[in-house]
């Protein structure tokens, strides 16, 4: 993104956080973002595989879901810097909710074909790129407060982090259940958690902003910047690199995942849900137990156990034979990416330089992100019984780069120094 950790001249009202309670101000408007966030976009694939039963558009909803973000991520960053984080998440969430509130009115006016097909696929488009921009705003108020905090840094990062783990386990379960009940119901409460979030999001404390011609002279300049400072820490370069290529099996398996539960394993669109909720709380027991290994391991030792944990559950994953197997796999992948994550997050709070910190983050977050509508794609044009195959051959792929990642960084001064806790991530 492109929040910087330099905060130059802000404006007005802007240049203090006014007071008010944590929680009120920065924890609720965070939770019920958080849960529109998680439900768009787990939840829309689903809908779209109800709607129209078809596995290619429901990989090509994944898809249209992610390209938008990506392409939304720079643009965001910089409207936070000049409007402020509050104007955007407002109108951001204030437009998600009108725009999936006529959609459920559209879905029950409208017959079964290619008009409600493509209603559907275009409201996965426009959530995508709406929810991105909540999702920066939000990022951009957390790091200001817990930049303010004095001395409180690490105990709101960590109930934002709790927060959004919690958002990811209870979204996807919530959709899927309320997707039973039929498409409507579910947009309508992802209606509802949005109107709320645009109404909280204007309680949230101010950004500092930035003058318009300051915006225009580093929008050009970032992603310049950013390379720079990434070929110079090639540590962090084969580290995002890897992790890269392990976000390829991940988006795989997230778009594959309505296909192979429903589909393959003939259970509900609430499975679906129940099996990321499971992901999400082995993800937030991992992040948990990484705290601590950390100050025994360090970053390389974490790092090569969260690969070998992830690697192994995505090779296994082709050959589950039951849901439940399936399952416990996902949830076992899941826990290795939490760690990568900390390791991840990490190193890049302790080579980036201060100074390039917002241009770089934006960068390596970019790489990160587009593996998913790739991923999408990918889906899109597998026919169904081919989709383990795939899986497979992303679960091969993402092994051989992670150990050619640790391998490559076993000799890391940065990786190897290891009494380092690992930071509230965000």
């Amino acid at each position: 993104m492109t929040i910087s950790l330099y905060e130059g001249q802000p404006a007005g009202r802007h240049a203090a956080i006014p007071p008010g309670s944590l929680f009120r101000r920065i924890y609720a408007p965070r939770a019920c973002d958080a849960l529109a966030f998680s439900m768009s976009t787990y939840a829309m694939p689903l809908l779209v595989l109800a709607t129209t039963g078809s596995a290619s558009l429901t990989g090509l909803a994944f898809a249209l879901e992610w390209i938008p973000r990506v392409a939304a991520f720079g643009l965001a960053g910089a409207l936070v810097d000049r409007c402020g984080a509050a104007i955007v998440c407002f109108l951001a969430s204030l437009a998600r909710a009108v725009l999936v509130a006529a959609a459920a009115v559209l879905l029950v006016m409208l017959p079964r074909g290619t008009t409600e097909t493509v209603t559907v696929m275009t409201l996965a488009a426009v959530t995508g790129t709406l929810t991105q921009f909540g999702f920066v705003a939000n990022e951009a108020v957390g790091a200001i407060v817990s930049r303010r905090a004095e001395g409180q840094s690490h105990r709101v990062q960590s109930v934002l982090i709790g927060i959004d783990q919690t958002a990811t386990l209870v979204g996807p379960a919530l959709g899927g259940v309320l997707l039973l009940t039929g498409p409507t119901r579910m947009l309508v409460c992802l209606s509802v958690l949005s109107f709320l979030s645009a109404g909280l999001a204007l309680q949230t404390p101010p950004t500092p902003l930035r003058a318009a011609r300051q915006i225009g002279q580093r929008a050009g300049a970032g992603v310049r910047e950013g390379w720079r400072t990434l070929r110079s820490l090639p540590v962090l370069g084969w580290l995002v690199a890897g992790l890269a290529c392990s976000n390829l099996a991940l988006g795989v398996l997230q778009s594959a995942s309505p296909i192979v539960v429903v589909d393959g394993f003939g259970r509900s669109p609430a499975a679906v849900g129940t099996l990321w909720s499971a992901a999400a709380a082995s993800t937030l027991l991992a992040v948990a137990g990484c705290r601590f290994a950390l100050n025994r391991l360090g970053l390389w030792g974490v790092g090569v156990i969260s690969s070998a944990v992830a690697a192994a559950a995505c090779l296994a994953l082709p050959q589950a034979t039951s849901y439940l197997g399936y399952t416990a796999l996902v949830a076992l992948f899941m826990a290795g990416d939490g760690g990568l994550t900390v390791v991840l997050r990490t190193l890049r709070s302790l080579v980036i330089p201060p100074t390039a910190f917002g241009t770089t983050l934006s960068l390596t977050i970019l790489l990160l992100l587009l593996p998913f509508p790739v991923a999408g794609i990918v889906i899109a044009l597998t026919p169904p019984p081919y989709l383990t195959d795939v899986i497979g051959g992303c679960a091969v792929l993402q092994a051989l780069a992670l150990v050619v990642t640790f391998t490559r960084l076993r000799n890391s001064p940065a990786l190897r120094a290891g009494r380092e806790p690992a930071p509230a991530a965000g």
